[in-house]
């Protein structure tokens, strides 16, 4: 995966399945995808509009393979993986929405991504404005102002801002928003080793950024990886913020004592 900000999304999320079940082939979910967009276009040539358009697209995706989200699937990596999804029919908002995109791209029907704060959605540049599909809950088609009104209550924010929450969002932010998912669910069940692979593709991604360097050394620690732990640490050390020296330093002492106890 590159930092190329027009990497082929579907390819690209492939990619991090591809890191849970190695050796993953792409082929039969790019078939997949072909084969639905193949039937939704014998549909959708005869839409009288953008939202029977969006609507074609809802029923086929949510209705006739039954792509859905599911609360339980939040505590499984597999929510996020496109070959899994597919399989089990449950999947997280963005898991669901790449495939959204992907199908709807094949068919003409330019969604976008976005990165809306608590729950990821599509977007679509309707003639008569903005419309929104919410892939989690059966495919919902929500104006610019109901998307508007969702925003504000899940999380105070004035009209304004949370219209620019509403923003699209390229390949990469999306890539990385999943990426931050699965970094969030293997800690708390305390899977370091897939955590490290998932820091590690982060850390490739944002290579200036102090924060997931930071974050690589600490779960190099957790991972056994002790020796690249302690040259992470070592790294951070000299540009930490204040009030996180103590803690960078405590966790570089721990490193030393199990490279000492190992060798």
């Amino acid at each position: 995966m590159t930092r190329a900000p027009d990497v082929d999304l579907t390819t690209a999320a492939l990619e991090l399945a591809r890191d849970a079940y190695p050796g993953l082939p792409f082929n039969p979910v790019h078939e997949w995808i072909d084969e639905v967009a193949d039937e939704l276009a014998r549909s959708i040539n005869f839409a009288a509009d953008d939202v029977e358009a969006l609507t074609f697209l809802r029923d086929t995706l949510s209705g006739r393979y039954e792509l859905n989200g599911s609360r339980d699937i939040y505590e499984s990596p597999d929510g996020s993986f496109l070959n899994r999804i597919i399989e089990t029919r449950r999947g997280i908002p963005i898991g669901l929405s790449v495939l959204y995109i992907a199908v709807a791209q094949k068919v003409g029907l330019n969604l976008q991504g976005v990165s809306a704060p608590g729950h990821f959605l599509t977007r679509y540049e309707s003639l008569d404005g903005p419309l929104f599909i919410d892939s989690f809950s059966a495919g919902t088609i929500l104006t610019f102002e109901e998307a508007v009104c969702r925003v504000q209550k899940m999380t105070m924010l004035n009209s304004d801002q949370a219209e620019e929450t509403l923003q699209p969002v390229g390949p990469r932010p999306i890539i990385l928003r999943m990426l931050n998912n699965l970094k969030s669910l293997y800690a708390r069940i305390n899977n370091w080793q897939a955590a490290w692979i998932v820091q590690h593709r982060i850390a490739s991604l944002c290579p200036s950024a102090y924060s997931e360097k930071r974050d690589l050394a600490l779960i190099s620690l957790r991972a056994q990886r002790t020796g690249q732990a302690i040259d992470l640490l070592e790294s951070c050390l000299p540009s930490c913020p204040c009030d996180e020296l103590e803690l960078l330093e405590g966790q570089l002492a721990v490193a030393r004592r199990e490279l000492v106890r190992w060798n």
